[in-house]
């Protein structure tokens, strides 16, 4: 049987735990910057809300496209965007760490998968000429970019002028980023809002450029 002064102290060990871990959170947050590579393992972990299957549902990859992806990691969606674009199509996959361009490389080497260019490459300063992509997408990136308005500007810039933007987001990420301020800021550069799948704590938004503004708000 736990005594009461046991008890006490086991609560007062979690209430810290607790105050640490929010601590920890909050600097992160004030504090932008990309998943460490000691921590890989964690992003690599299953997301049930913002599933591989959505992910290609919003994206609609389209054999003999040439898709770009920031900030990939591990790979988590990079295997399967790259097949739905195959054979002839090509996926860019830009991360800021070199480790994570590395383990990238070797991952879709091991799966047999051809046509991914990983690269390292700074989301604020994408090496990549105007109007090169028909779509591009990243995954629980966007809030740990420290110049998230300039990472924007650079998608924008890199799109053809019929691409598309899919973004997503999902908690407890420290870096949410939350949709509707989302959607204005990528509204005023002049991208239609198309669609969402998802939740208020975890989504997809795609959106387009070249058309007018649509009201497809489809969350589940």
């Amino acid at each position: 049987m736990v005594s009461r002064r046991t008890s006490r102290a086991i609560a007062a060990l979690l209430g810290f735990a607790l105050l640490a871990g929010l601590g920890y959170a909050l600097r992160w947050r004030s504090n932008p910057s990309p998943c460490p590579y000691a921590q890989r393992h964690a992003i690599d972990l299953p997301r049930p809300v913002i599933t591989r299957s959505q992910l290609r549902d919003v994206l609609e990859p389209r054999p003999g496209e040439r898709l770009l992806e920031v900030g990939p990691g591990t790979g988590y969606y990079t295997g399967m965007v790259a097949r739905a674009i195959e054979p002839s199509g090509t996926l860019h996959a830009a991360d800021v760490q070199s480790e994570m361009v590395e383990h990238l490389r070797i991952r879709m080497r091991q799966e047999g998968t051809q046509n991914v260019e990983p690269i390292r490459g700074d989301a604020r300063s994408l090496p990549y000429p105007d109007d090169t992509f028909d779509a591009a997408y990243l995954v629980l990136v966007l809030g740990e970019i420290p110049d998230q308005e300039r990472a924007l500007d650079e998608l924008d810039r890199v799109l053809k002028p019929d691409g598309r933007l899919v973004v997503g987001e999902s908690l407890p990420d420290p870096h949410f980023v939350g949709f509707e301020g989302l959607r204005h800021r990528i509204e005023r550069r002049g991208l239609a809002f198309d669609a969402r799948v998802g939740t208020r704590v975890g989504y997809f938004a795609r959106f387009d450029a070249g058309v007018s503004a649509r009201s497809g708000d489809s969350v589940e």
